[in-house]
Formats: C-alpha cells, structure tokens, sequence
C-alpha cells in the first residue's frame, strides 16, 4: 500500500511538471493551484497513512489557497505594468503613480510569500496568460493612450481585487491570511482613490 501510494503521487508530480511546459505555453498560476490541490490531496491521504510525509501536506484550505496565487498574479501584473507606466507614461501623474505601484505590491509581494512559505502554499512564479494578455496591449500603446488605458486598467483591477481581498479578510479561514488581507486593505483603497483622481484630472485636460 505503501509503495502503491509512494507511485501515485510521485505520477501526480510528474503530470503537474509536464503541464508546465505543454506546446511551450506556460500557465504558471493553473500550475500552482494545481499544485496545492497535490499538497491538499496529500494532507487528505496522510490523515490515514503514514505513507506520505507530514512536511508535503497544506495548512490551509483550497479557497485560501486560491486567493493567495491570485494575490501573487495580480500583483506582480501591478508591478510589470507599473513599470510600464514609469517608462511609456506621458502625464507625471501617471509615472508616479506606476513607481507607488511598483514599491507598494513588491512589499505587499514579499509579505506575501513570507507567509504562503510558512503555510507551504505554492506561488507562481510569472503572471497568468489573461494577465500578460493586458500588460502587452498596455505595452502597445503610447502618450495619452497609454496613460487612459492604464488608469482604466488599475480602477477596474483594483476594484475587483479590494472585493476579494474584503471577502477573504471576512469570509477567510486561516487567521493569518485573514489579516494579510485585512492589512493590506488600506493600501489598495488608497491605489484606488488615487488611479480615480487621475482619472478625474485627464478628463479636464
């Protein structure tokens, strides 16, 4: 039984792997999700068995889980499009708000990873294809072009993500990424506010 159990989930790791590199299209975000499932699966098993080792297992539950790889996702487009502002950004406003990007969701990033370390919750590594799909027709545009489509961007994102992160820090059910979300709540309404005053101000203009 042992031995049978070893095989499944050495199987298991190995389809998760190849995934990562089908016809050349990496899905870095499918991937880690995919990967708790693995640890989560694993968790499930050694509750009955001693077969597969404690150290594999998650600590915390699908939906946590999810959140925190859809944090990673979304923050690191943040950054990547950030630093497309501070480069392609014709309004000044817009430029430093693309530095308050870059500087608020690496630190944010770091928290992040600090605690899905100590809950052994897999990250990605690179944004998702939807995600990069929006920092390339971000990367195509230039001057005012640029600047509305990326203050779209971030109002639209930012709304969705303060829902999830208000929801989680609510409805969450592992304490400390209860209050990752709750903490970080302040920094996005202040993203926010502050995408919508620039917003506001290239109307005028």
């Amino acid at each position: 039984m042992k031995r049978l159990l070893d095989y499944t989930m050495a199987a298991t790791f190995a389809v998760a792997c190849f995934g990562c590199n089908n016809n050349g299209q990496e899905d870095a975000v499918k991937d880690a999700k995919d990967s708790n499932s693995v640890k989560m699966d694993s968790s499930s098993v050694s509750r009955d068995s001693a077969a597969v080792k404690p150290a594999m297992a998650s600590t915390v539950s699908k939906a946590d889980a999810d959140f925190a790889v859809n944090v990673a996702d979304a923050g690191m487009t943040e950054i990547q499009a950030g630093q497309l502002a501070q480069q392609k950004g014709m309004a000044g406003d817009v430029k430093e708000y693309g530095a308050m990007m870059v500087k608020d969701h690496t630190e944010a990033g770091d928290k992040l990873k600090a605690l899905a370390a100590n809950k052994n919750i897999t990250l990605p590594g690179s944004i998702s294809p939807e995600m990069q799909k929006n920092v390339d027709g971000l990367q195509k545009k230039s001057g005012s072009d640029f600047d509305k489509a990326y203050i779209d961007m971030m109002i639209s994102d930012h709304k969705k993500v303060i829902a999830a992160f208000e929801s989680e820090a609510k409805n969450g059910s592992d304490a400390d990424i209860r209050a990752f979300a709750d903490s970080t709540l302040h920094t996005l309404h202040k993203h926010l506010d502050k995408a919508e005053e620039c917003h506001k101000m290239m109307k005028k203009m």
